[in-house]
């Protein structure tokens, strides 16, 4: 029974990582309607997100290889600059969109890991909801080439906002992208891979804890069968994403936050 509660754990962070719906908030949801102290386990948290990190990265390696190769090619060989100049303004503004999160993220850490509570909750998916119901119609034209300093500064700012309990990130970064006029396909492709220097700055915060509380070893088994199933339904999770924004039918995980929304509103009335 406890392997498949861990396994449930595991699925549900991996169904919700990719979404713009807030892992996080699920998280914390669960862990109030069903009373539960193993989402306080932050060494299960560790695993299960890095499992989930895994996932997406595979998705976008061949990506992320292409454009960290571009980068060092720009810097070091000055013949090749002009084939890997676009490539090279791309990795640059991925970190300038990345600059607010980590600021805000290094200064008020400890204030937004006591931010959240149950009543807040339903306000973070209330913002959410509206934030991607506003993009409902929106159709951009921009490409990978076509971003600009202004439209990295935008989306890190609105990034920023996503430090907020359960305030979906992806959803917020969609949101932004598709604001400053991206293609869909362009603007999910922007959204995951600002999601990795926070991923990884994440990641390493967390070692550091797992580090001075290592797991038991009673329990290192649930932890790598939640990372696990993690991993696998991120992969497809994402997949799913994927179509549903090309469709621009984003729109509908705007009604399902305002339900879970309005859910909280009620049962913790």
């Amino acid at each position: 029974m406890k392997y498949i509660i861990y396994i449930i754990l595991g699925i549900l962070q991996g169904f919700t990582e990719p979404l713009p719906i807030s892992s996080s908030g699920h998280l914390f949801l669960f862990k109030n309607v069903f009373n539960t102290d193993m989402l306080n386990d932050l060494n299960f948290e560790i695993f299960v997100n890095f499992g989930s990190f895994l996932a997406i990265l595979i998705i976008f390696l061949p990506d992320i290889i292409k454009l960290i190769k571009s980068f060092f090619t720009f810097i070091f060989k000055k013949e090749k600059r002009k084939a890997t100049k676009n490539d090279f303004k791309y990795c640059m503004l991925i970190i300038i969109s990345s600059i607010p999160v980590g600021i805000a993220g290094v200064l008020f850490k400890n204030n937004i890991e006591n931010a959240l509570s149950i009543k807040f909750l339903g306000i973070a998916f209330l913002i959410t909801a509206i934030s991607l119901f506003l993009v409902k119609n929106v159709n951009g034209n921009k490409d990978d080439k076509d971003l600009t300093i202004k439209d990295a500064l935008i989306i890190g700012l609105l990034q920023m906002v996503a430090l907020c309990p359960g305030i979906s990130r992806s959803g917020i970064v969609l949101v932004g992208c598709l604001l400053c006029k991206l293609k869909k396909d362009t603007a999910l492709k922007y959204t995951f891979m600002l999601y990795f220097p926070v991923s990884v700055a994440s990641m390493g915060l967390g070692v550091l804890d797992f580090l001075e509380n290592p797991a038991s070893s009673s329990l290192l088994i649930c932890y790598v069968l939640g990372m696990i199933f993690a991993g696998i339904v991120t992969y497809y999770s994402y997949k799913w994403l994927s179509n549903i924004v090309k469709k621009g039918k984003l729109w509908k995980f705007s009604i399902y936050c305002l339900c879970l929304a309005l859910f909280v509103f009620i049962y913790f009335r």
